[in-house]
């Protein structure tokens, strides 16, 4: 997993509530048991038409898009099974951290663990970020995780929560094993004082 500290990019804007994983990554393409490829089928049913060929219409297809390693989503993002393709599928794609004014609890937890880092917003500086990249979608988005922040040129910063085991996880580009790897000293240390 790669580290995350700060993340500075352009933003791909897809307001639309409750977006369940089942549009992330609809359920036949989860016969797969890594992540390669996942990105290709991110939201497909949405950025393909039925021939297979790209729907110029979709938000993801359009040429200001590639890039854009932070998606600005609607409320309830994430809701749905709890498959953990979704934040694959999403990572795949190139994204890095995603902003909304709720995530689904099951999916942040699967987004933190696959270096994905989930900002929440409040209502009001949700409104005027949409607003800021409608009227300037040029406009880069700076993250800070070490201060928790989120930057938008313009504006006052906005703080945002993460849990400090989370936290650590992120800044260190570990998973949960990768953690306890990392305390393998400290273990081998306390099991030969038993």
């Amino acid at each position: 997993m790669n580290q995350f500290t700060i993340l500075k990019s352009r933003a791909v804007v897809l307001p639309v509530d409750n977006i369940d994983t089942d549009q992330i990554i609809p359920a036949r393409f989860l016969k797969v048991t890594d992540k390669i490829g996942l990105g290709e089928k991110l939201f497909s049913d949405w950025r393909y038409l039925p021939d297979g060929s790209a729907n110029p219409d979709f938000v993801l297809n359009k040429p200001e898009s590639q890039g854009a390693a932070i998606l600005v989503a609607g409320d309830n993002f994430g809701c749905g099974s709890s498959r953990e393709h979704a934040p694959w599928a999403l990572a795949g794609f190139g994204f890095r951290a995603l902003i909304s004014t709720s995530f689904a609890d099951i999916f942040r937890n699967n987004a933190l663990k696959n270096g994905l880092l989930p900002v929440v917003v409040g209502a009001d500086s949700y409104r005027k970020l949409i607003k800021k990249l409608e009227s300037e979608p040029q406009t880069e988005l700076t993250i800070d995780l070490p201060e928790q922040t989120l930057h938008v040129p313009g504006e006052a910063s906005i703080h945002f929560s993460i849990d400090a085991f989370s936290k650590t996880c992120l800044l260190n580009g570990v998973d949960e094993l990768g953690y306890l790897l990392g305390l393998e000293d400290q273990i081998s240390a306390y099991e030969k004082n038993l």
